[in-house]
């Protein structure tokens, strides 16, 4: 799963049993409702539709999906065998049209959804505070500076350089003196000298020339997996 969250189980099952429930789904408020799918949700906690990424003035609530699911085995009967299929998209609507009781289970503490590449860093933050931790590193050697990040085994960072807020995969070199802030590097990548990096996402396998500037970039040149189910990061931008 892509959601890290405070939501009790027990609770949550047990809600969906008391509610004679077909489908229990939990619930989250944001601000951004333009950014989800939010839900129309009656006095009694049933929800009767799901509005995606309205504008605000018009949003139904401020609830969203937030990721987990209780439902009866039944739900089976619509999803056809080898298929994939969007529970949100396609199996949900059908329930609730069907008329059968859909329910929604709000909780509280908190909820954050690490599919988004900003949220991703920031809960890497969190968990390294909580254990009172400045940085985590695998088997790696690192020469530089590390600054609430994680590197992984088998990487390199060199000398002077100065890594804040970054999540380095496996087997990635990162020269010297490089800057890089708020950043996701996947495994096998190279990093040159010199190089200065802020708001970057970089894929598997790619190398970035010495002495390069990139803010807000995604950059992943290789092509996406024919037949990749639901492909949802968009074309890849290269630099």
């Amino acid at each position: 799963s892509d959601i890290i969250s405070s939501i009790n189980i027990r609770k949550f099952i047990q809600y969906h049993f008391k509610k004679k429930a077909f489908t229990t789904i939990s619930l989250w408020p944001v601000k951004n409702v333009e950014e989800y799918g939010v839900v129309d949700l009656q006095p009694d906690g049933r929800i009767l539709k799901f509005v995606e990424k309205p504008a605000r003035e018009e949003a139904p609530s401020n609830l969203i999906n937030a990721g987990a699911y209780c439902q009866e085995i039944e739900v089976l009967d619509y999803i056809k065998e080898g298929e994939f299929v969007s529970m949100e998209m396609e199996i949900f609507p059908k329930i609730i049209e069907e008329g059968k009781p859909f329910y929604g289970f709000t909780f509280d503490g908190f909820w954050i959804d690490v599919g988004r590449h900003a949220s991703y860093i920031e809960v890497t933050k969190i968990l390294l505070r909580k254990k009172s931790l400045r940085y985590l590193i695998g088997e790696s050697t690192i020469y530089g500076t590390l600054k609430e990040s994680t590197v992984g085994d088998e990487c390199i960072i060199g000398e002077n350089s100065i890594l804040k807020a970054c999540i380095i995969y496996n087997r990635t070199k990162i020269g010297k003196n490089v800057c890089m802030e708020n950043c996701i590097v996947a495994d096998n990548c190279e990093i040159g000298d010199g190089v200065i990096l802020k708001n970057v996402v970089i894929g598997e396998g790619e190398k970035i020339d010495k002495n390069c500037k990139i803010e807000n970039k995604k950059i992943w040149t290789k092509p996406i997996p024919e037949g990749y189910p639901r492909k949802q990061i968009g074309n890849p931008l290269s630099t």
